[in-house]
C-alpha cells in the first residue's frame, strides 16, 4: 500500500484541525518522529505521518470513546496503512493497546514531551526554543502547577519504553524541534 503524501496529510489535518495550537502540536510531534526515525534507521516519511496525524481528529471528537477510534476509520478510508493507524491508536492509554513496534513507542514517547517543551519555551523570557535546556525542562517537570495537563509519568515511561535515558530523550526532542522553531512560533 502506498503511503499518503505529506501534502495529502496536511490537507486532512487542516480539514479536521482548525486551531493553530493543535496544528503546531502536530508539526512538533511530526518533527520529533522524523528525527527518531532517522536515528533508528526507519522510514522518516511513515514515522512523520504518524506524528503529524496522531491527533488530527481530536478537536472534533475529544472524548476517549471517539478519539482516536473515529479518526482511525477516517485514516483507513483515506488509504493510511494499518501500522500507521495502529501506532496512532496505541498512543491513547485508554485503548490499552500494546506498543510493540518502535514507531508505536516513539509516538508515545514524543507526544507529551513535545507539548511540554513548547510550553517551557513559551514561558521563557525570550520565547526562543534555542534557549531551552534539558535542565529547564526537568525543573518544570517538577512543578506540578505548570502545564498540569501534561502527564509527567508518560514522559518518563515513554523514554524508558523507547530505551533512551530521559535526559538524552529531552535533549533529542528539543534538537528535533529547533529546525521548525519558526513554524512553531518559538523563534523568540
Amino acid at each position: 500500500m502506498n503511503l499518503p503524501t505529506r501534502d495529502d496529510a496536511l490537507e486532512l489535518l487542516h480539514r479536521h484541525t482548525k486551531t493553530d495550537s493543535l496544528r503546531r502540536h502536530a508539526y512538533a510531534v511530526e518533527a520529533a518522529m522524523r528525527a527518531y526515525a532517522v536515528k533508528f534507521g526507519e522510514d522518516a516519511e511513515r514515522w512523520g505521518l504518524v506524528g503529524l496525524m496522531h491527533d488530527f481528529y481530536y478537536e472534533e471528537e475529544p472524548s476517549p470513546e471517539s478519539h482516536p477510534e473515529r479518526g482511525a476509520v477516517i485514516l483507513a478510508e483515506n488509504g493510511y496503512p494499518d501500522d500507521v493507524i495502529y501506532a496512532i491508536k496505541s498512543h491513547a492509554e485508554y485503548l490499552n493497546l500494546p506498543r510493540n513496534a518502535p514507531m508505536d513507542k516513539a509516538l508515545f514517547a514524543v507526544d507529551e514531551l513535545s507539548g511540554f517543551v513548547v510550553a517551557v519555551t513559551l514561558v521563557r523570557p525570550s520565547k526562543a526554543l534555542s534557549d531551552v535546556q534539558v535542565s529547564s525542562v526537568k525543573k518544570k517537570m517538577k512543578d506540578k502547577a505548570f502545564a498540569k495537563g501534561v502527564h509527567r509519568e508518560d514522559i518518563v515511561n515513554g523514554a524508558a519504553d523507547l530505551g533512551v535515558p530521559l535526559d538524552e530523550h529531552i535533549a533529542f526532542v528539543i534538537d528535533a524541534l529547533k529546525p521548525i522553531a519558526a513554524e512553531l512560533g518559538l523563534e523568540g
